[in-house]
């Protein structure tokens, strides 16, 4: 999914914001959470999100086989070739997915989320 600035967009699920604070200072007095269904406009992408930790590991161990491979002893090219099927399927969907960002959403209640995943949008 790309999500782009002016685009309407849904929360696909319950956010919690944290405790709302009265009166006298450290008095929580209860909690502030956006339900899912909230709808909204994006006003601003921000940034890529960084790859999984397991993404940059394949791609690592991808870029070793291919350059230094074919020089590698038969034992060590074989752990190698295992650990990178490894981490296959955590790639293959990271392709899927594509690259993931942070937006700005101004909900129509008013509220603006600022710094939000996309995996908690839906696009309309």
């Amino acid at each position: 999914m790309t999500l782009e600035e002016g685009r309407r967009v849904r929360l696909a699920q319950d956010l919690a914001i944290g405790e709302a604070f009265a009166g006298e200072p450290g008095a929580a007095v209860g909690f502030l959470s956006l339900g899912a269904g909230i709808e909204g406009t994006v006003e601003r992408v921000d940034g890529q999100i960084p790859d999984s930790e397991e993404v940059r590991e394949y791609q690592r161990l991808k870029a070793l086989f291919e350059d230094y491979g074919h020089t590698m002893p038969d034992a060590s090219r074989t752990r190698l070739e295992e650990q990178i099927a490894a981490l296959a399927p955590q790639w293959a969907a990271h392709r899927e997915r594509g690259a993931r960002v942070t937006v700005r959403v101004r909900l129509d209640n008013g509220l603006v989320l600022d710094g939000a995943h996309q995996d908690v949008l839906t696009p309309l």
